[in-house]
């Protein structure tokens, strides 16, 4: 086990009480405002390109043709929010992901983004993460996304994710724009 992993396991494990009472009653509040189903799974490429299956809480509407669907009005609340993403620690329990990393993507994306702009396809190298630097910096573009998670992937620590995940928590109760943090540089 890693040293990651143990940070992981250390940070969730004492919350799993917690997070998992508030997954339940989010489900409950989807289940009664928006129906079924509850959750929504989707194919994630994880370390060394090997697919796993993410788990969120649905947000969108059901209709047929993707290009009709929109957010519930529960669902813009919890996107919002970030909390569509919780029981994605569950994931982080599994070991598909970390904490702390780069995003999963769909093998679609992650197909896509590294044939546009093949540095992507060092975030591989590493879990992916339930937040990451790129997010807390609010990275846009798949070449300033690539730069945000190889300097994470150098210079990733107990301590930077600790830092991470606190800006996450801020920009959570916040909001995305009010807590994000500046873009670093890299020379």
């Amino acid at each position: 086990m890693t040293g990651k992993r143990l940070f992981d396991l250390a940070l969730l494990l004492p919350l799993v009480p917690l997070f998992a009472a508030a997954v339940g009653l989010l489900a409950l509040a989807v289940l009664v405002l928006d129906g079924r189903p509850v959750f929504f799974r989707q194919p994630r490429v994880g370390v060394g390109g090997r697919e796993f299956t993410v788990l969120k809480l649905r947000t969108m509407t059901c209709e047929p043709d993707p290009q009709l669907r929109r957010p519930t009005r529960l669902g813009r609340w919890l996107r919002q929010r970030g909390l569509d993403e919780l029981p994605q620690l569950f994931n982080v329990l599994r070991g598909d992901m970390s904490l702390v990393g780069p995003r999963p993507l769909t093998p679609a994306d992650a197909a896509r983004l590294t044939a546009q702009h093949p540095p992507f396809a060092a975030r591989f190298a590493g879990l992916p993460g339930l937040t990451g630097l790129a997010q807390v910096c609010l990275a846009e573009g798949p070449a300033l996304t690539a730069r945000l998670d190889a300097a994470y992937l150098e210079r990733r620590s107990a301590a930077l994710d600790l830092r991470i995940l606190l800006r996450t928590a801020w920009m959570n109760l916040v909001g995305k724009r009010r807590g994000a943090l500046a873009r670093p540089t890299f020379s």
